[in-house]
């Protein structure tokens, strides 16, 4: 049998499996879908506070450069494992009807990207898309306080270091964003990017006056909330130069 076909009838069947499935396998699955129709995972990092983004990025990162035959093949068995009983033949010949009952091939949440129409964006919503002349020109026409912040106490520029724009950040900056402003649970701009281990950006809240010893609700330091030792350096040695 065609093993496209074959993959096609298993990723109809999915929708009908869900309440069997575990999370573990909805996102190994998701992973194989994505490698199967995109390809190597080349897309970036999503930001650290999107916990179900990052999983389903890691799970599809994982894969590295595996065919789409192989990824084809083992979506295919796990359906198959969900569903022992799933014949392809039979769902073969119900034809239109099987998808129409499972509304094709795009599963689950895991397979869903939100979208927000144009007339419901805020100010955050530019924010996290990197629209760099519409906040620039909403701050300067004073329709936004460059310090507003969000239901978490999130302001624009703890955003533009979570998202990684850089070129946004500088400008927030250079419109008088406050570089130590902590969110509701006390993290500043700096620990959301060190967290996303943005080196740059890091680099930059420090020399406009970052505070590298402001420490969160939790007491950790930004160099306590990455993994990259690069930005745990560099952290270190601006405070040790301050000192």
């Amino acid at each position: 049998r065609d093993l496209a076909a074959l993959f096609e009838q298993a990723a109809e069947r999915l929708p009908a499996l869900l309440p069997a499935a575990s999370k573990e396998q909805l996102l190994y699955l998701y992973a194989r879908y994505k490698q199967v129709k995109f390809g190597t995972c080349n897309t970036p990092k999503p930001s650290f506070f999107d916990f179900e983004g990052k999983q389903k990025w890691e799970a599809w990162k994982a894969l590295g450069d595996i065919s789409p035959h192989q990824a084809m093949q083992e979506y295919i068995a796990t359906v198959k494992k969900l569903d022992p009983s799933w014949n392809p033949q039979t769902a073969e010949k119900r034809g239109k009807e099987s998808k129409t009952a499972f509304g094709g091939p795009v599963v689950s949440s895991l397979y869903q990207e939100e979208t927000i129409r144009e007339e419901d964006k805020n100010i955050f919503d530019y924010c996290r898309e990197n629209n760099i002349d519409y906040v620039t020109k909403a701050i300067r026409s004073k329709k936004v306080d460059v310090n507003v912040t969000d239901e978490e106490g999130r302001a624009l520029l703890h955003w533009a270091c979570d998202r990684g724009h850089k070129e946004l950040v500088s400008v927030l900056l250079q419109h008088a964003a406050d570089v130590n402003s902590q969110d509701g649970e006390g993290q500043t701009a700096l620990h959301y990017a060190a967290a996303c281990e943005f080196l740059d950006i890091v680099e930059l809240l420090l020399k406009s006056g970052a505070d590298p010893a402001l420490r969160d609700q939790e007491g950790c330091l930004p160099e306590e909330v990455t993994d990259c030792k690069a930005i745990t350096s560099a952290l270190r040695q601006h405070t040790a130069s301050e000192t």
